[in-house]
């Protein structure tokens, strides 16, 4: 029963960096949280996660580039994204789950509307 909300989106020129947010409505220690993202014409793709107990999981598109963090106090978690890309253009969502199956899945059960990144070429 959380709301997720996620900001720190915006244009960027191809090798800059971003840093996403995202602030849910409640405390996070008990969730698993993810970052996934929806280009234009093509289905969600797994970006980043990291578990209640902070053991992260990347995809291998952006591996090396990103790094997803939780600070718990502010109920929040980031992600850093540098040497962005122009196919990293899309929408980016905060997602969170209860359940302990593995933080890769894309079965998350709550999700944030989105922030837009997009990157100039």
């Amino acid at each position: 029963q959380v709301e997720l909300v996620e900001s720190g989106g915006g244009l960027v020129q191809a090798g800059g960096s971003l840093r996403l947010s995202c602030v849910a409505s409640g405390r996070t220690d008990s969730y698993d949280m993810a970052w996934f993202r929806r280009a234009p014409g093509k289905g969600r793709e797994f970006i980043a996660a990291i578990s209640r107990s902070s053991e992260t999981a990347y995809a291998d598109s952006v591996k090396g580039r990103a790094t997803i963090s939780r600070d718990n106090a502010k109920n929040t978690v980031y992600l850093q994204l540098n040497r962005l890309k122009s196919e990293d253009t899309a929408v980016y969502h905060c997602a969170a789950k209860r359940s302990y199956v593995p933080i890769t899945t894309n079965d998350y059960n709550y999700w944030g509307r989105g922030t837009q990144v997009t990157v100039s070429s």
